[in-house]
């Protein structure tokens, strides 16, 4: 199968645009004192001072500006430290799951539920422990047709039998599908959760039912994080 990626080579820095307000730090510069000086060198300066003239007075400084960078900053700020700092995992994409409560049997025999495909992660550790992940994919939709797809993702861990652990959360993602837009990407956020180790998760991703009507949404796709370092 021949993949097109007209539209994927900037989305995993549009993706950026999608993240809500990041939290920052401000670092506030500290002044140092100077030391007293000596009775005979103030005396000095302070006859100098009085004769100066009002206009020779130095000007205070202006205050240093308190003002906090905007979200698209903060999100793209964020973005590149898991990029830079992030440890490297290939995905492997192989299931795609459609609710048998929404599709009827013979559609769901013309829909393809071997959603192949591959990508990669960048995942940190945040101070709680918590995992961030900027990702970018390319798999076979359940038209058989290419879906790319990159965007940012959010997991509170819990450990939960020796090195096993449990995840959930969301994830904003970029996606360009032939079916919509004329594969235009288009924003969508998802819940996401994984279960297995730091170096190696099942993940998986739901995209809900769009309307009441059958036939949309309801599908589950699963695929396997391995760690490359």
């Amino acid at each position: 199968m021949t993949f097109r990626t007209s539209s994927f080579g900037n989305l995993l820095s549009v993706s950026a645009l999608l993240l809500g307000v990041l939290s920052t730090t401000t670092v506030n510069a500290q002044t140092a004192p100077s030391s007293a000086p000596e009775s005979a060198t103030a005396s000095a300066t302070a006859a100098a001072v009085s004769t100066a003239p009002t206009g020779d007075a130095q000007a205070p400084l202006a205050p240093a500006s308190n003002e906090q960078p905007g979200w698209y900053e903060r999100a793209k700020r964020k973005m590149t430290k898991i990029i830079d700092e992030g440890d490297l995992s290939l995905n492997l994409s192989g299931l795609a799951h459609h609710g048998r409560s929404t599709y009827t049997p013979e559609r769901i025999a013309e829909l393809n539920e071997n959603a192949w495909g591959l990508g990669f992660t960048k995942a940190i550790r945040d101070e709680k422990d918590n995992e961030e992940l900027a990702y970018a994919m390319i798999i076979s939709d359940s038209h058989y047709k290419p879906q790319p797809m990159a965007g940012y993702a959010y997991q509170w861990m819990k450990p939960i039998a020796g090195n096993i652990e449990i995840g959930g959360g969301y994830t904003y993602s970029l996606i360009s599908r032939t079916d919509y837009f004329k594969g235009v990407p288009f924003p969508i956020a998802l819940p996401v959760a994984s279960i297995g180790t730091k170096n190696t998760k099942l993940m998986a991703a739901y995209v809900p039912r769009l309307s009441k009507n059958k036939g949309n949404g309801d599908v589950l796709l699963l695929f396997v994080r391995i760690d490359l370092k």
